[in-house]
């Protein structure tokens, strides 16, 4: 009897298997926030959304994860972990359905907000994982898991327009909606328990978020980088569909393809965790948020190989991108194991106002001054970073 109370604490480890089982569930999980933007021209007119409130779509699910990120993932330091996810992929399921089925305006706005809002069941798993890791190969394995991340927001917007093209964009919520009824499933028989030791109420919880952002300086810091390189990230990706379909015509599926392309920088997680484990984290930040500024050069070569240049452009970004996040992970989880989700949630939240910032810009700084606007936009917010880096001696 006195022994199996203790076995769940004692028996968790970070395994290999579990890892690539974390990696795959963060993928596909972080997709759900995805799957509208390349579709929402198919979505608005089928229920009754005006054109100009179709992007709406995109910016409530944006504006759920924020509010999932600051209210819901610091629960991580309250609650059991495994509960904790079940029941936030429980309504993400619920959120999905109402998607694929949903026939008023109104309705889909409203469960786009909490498809955003349950997506954050990610931003669970990896502070978990962090926390079974053990600290020689922690980099290693929240590289490969965020590795996992990337590629399911990469894959996202491909896959979506494909499944569209062929089957409607109602089974593409449909389709989300069983793979997190699987993956549901998989994590409660799978998911190792985890209770954490904090023991203060959910409101000194959410207060305290202001402490460690007041004397964290490495969260500070490392957060400040990453929102800087995915503000770039998402003003790339937000404009180059414009670019592809707007000056070289290509179709929807091409332009799928070319995202295909662009997964390729996943590759940098597994690669920076271990950078990060050998002690050279500060090097491969500097290499990174360097590269990121260079990356959109190849994009203004001759017109003939604009499109290869676009996709060298692409694939490092992500590779920078990739690589920063994780060494910056890594170097936040590291500051407080008691206060893991709170340390990400902060991380995470100021990494999508970055993101966000270059989301809403993209269109406007691309119609009016073309791609040369977005490749100074998107060198200059690196650079910005970098400048910040330097000037810094710590994180």
């Amino acid at each position: 009897m006195t022994s199996l109370p203790h076995a769940p604490h004692r028996a968790p480890t970070m395994t290999k298997g579990l890892a690539m089982l974390f990696a795959f569930c963060c993928g596909a999980i972080v997709a759900n926030i995805y799957y509208a933007q390349p579709i929402i021209g198919l979505i608005a007119p089928d229920i009754g959304l005006s054109s100009t409130l179709a992007s709406f779509i995109v910016s409530l699910t944006q504006i759920g994860y924020a509010l999932g990120l600051f209210f819901l993932v610091p629960l991580g330091d309250l609650l059991e972990n495994r509960k904790l996810m079940i029941v936030t992929t429980g309504v993400a399921i619920v959120s999905l359905l109402g998607a694929a089925f949903a026939q008023q305006p109104n309705v889909f706005l409203i469960v786009s907000l909490l498809v955003g809002f349950s997506s954050v069941s990610v931003q669970i798993l990896v502070p978990l994982a962090a926390h079974l890791a053990p600290e020689e190969s922690r980099g290693r394995v929240v590289g490969g898991i965020m590795g996992g991340l990337l590629l399911g927001i990469l894959l996202a917007r491909p896959l979506s327009s494909l499944v569209a093209d062929h089957f409607g964009w109602r089974a593409v919520f449909g389709s989300a909606a069983a793979l997190m009824a699987i993956i549901s499933v998989v994590l409660a028989t799978t998911m190792p328990k985890r209770q954490p030791d904090h023991s203060a109420s959910y409101g000194q919880l959410i207060f305290s978020l202001w402490t460690l952002l007041r004397t964290q300086p490495v969260l500070r810091q490392r957060a400040f980088y990453q929102a800087c390189m995915f503000a770039t990230f998402s003003l790339f990706w937000t404009a180059v569909p414009l670019e592809l379909a707007g000056r070289y015509s290509l179709s929807q599926t091409q332009i799928a393809i070319f995202a295909l392309v662009g997964a390729i920088g996943a590759i940098a997680a597994p690669i920076s965790g271990r950078l990060a484990d050998a002690g050279h984290s500060r090097v491969a930040s500097l290499c990174a948020l360097v590269f990121a500024a260079l990356s959109f050069l190849p994009g203004l070569v001759h017109p003939a190989f604009a499109v290869v240049g676009l996709a060298i452009t692409g694939v490092v970004l992500d590779f920078c991108v990739q690589m920063n996040m994780v060494i910056g992970q890594r170097a936040v989880y590291a500051l407080d194991a008691k206060s893991r989700s709170r340390l990400n949630a902060l991380y995470m939240t100021s990494i999508f106002i970055g993101g966000a910032i270059g989301s809403a810009i993209a269109s406007s700084l691309y119609h009016n001054g073309g791609w040369l606007w977005i490749v100074i936009a998107g060198s200059a917010f690196p650079l910005v970073a970098l400048l910040a880096f330097l000037k810094n001696s710590r994180g």
